[in-house]
């Protein structure tokens, strides 16, 4: 996710700002929220790069994305008038996921992304949250869900570096090696 220097200098003077305000965790929503809408929409980042179009304009959008009122987020819209005074708006994403990183870091959270075979039922869920947290102790997760049927069976849990892989697939492929190396 790395995105280069600049867009890790700004986040960095946003979270210093946001902190010395008080609201550093919404401005991680919100940042959460404009990472989001830039990965789901890959149009948005050909828009904010456009340069025929009024930053205002791109302000407005960048708003938009994040679900973010001036009014309500001031810090958040001071900070994209930041970024369009310095012909940086363009870096708007780098920037909302540099953010992302610094800020959990700084308050200890980790992301764990669980890939299942198939959807994992609340219960499911509930049991692997509670292994994953006896753990990891003195840290908040942040998890996501998805599902891969190539799995074929089981799941993978990613913590930051970490990868726990228990899928069928995963087991397949270890029994193939080991018989291939009795050959």
């Amino acid at each position: 996710m790395n995105e280069g220097l600049i867009p890790k200098r700004y986040a960095k003077a946003l979270y210093k700002v946001a902190l010395e305000r008080g609201v550093d965790k919404r401005v991680y929503a919100t940042m959460g929220s404009l990472a989001h809408s830039f990965a789901e929409n890959p149009e948005l980042a050909a828009t904010i790069d456009n340069p025929f179009m009024a930053d205002d304009k791109k302000i407005s959008l960048l708003m938009t994305a994040a679900g973010a009122d001036a009014k309500d987020n001031p810090t958040y819209a001071d900070f994209l008038r930041l970024l369009a005074e310095n012909r940086r708006l363009p870096m708007a994403r780098g920037c909302a996921l540099a953010y992302g990183d610094i800020y959990r870091e700084a308050n200890r959270i980790f992301p764990v992304k669980v890939v299942s075979a198939q959807p994992l039922d609340q219960a499911e869920r509930d049991r692997l949250q509670k292994l994953i947290g006896s753990h990891i102790k003195d840290a908040t997760m942040e998890y996501s869900y998805s599902v891969d049927p190539s799995l074929i069976g089981g799941f993978t849990v990613s913590i930051g570096s970490e990868r726990l892989d228990a899928s069928v697939e995963n087991e397949l492929k270890q029994l193939r090696l080991h018989l291939l190396s009795k050959i």
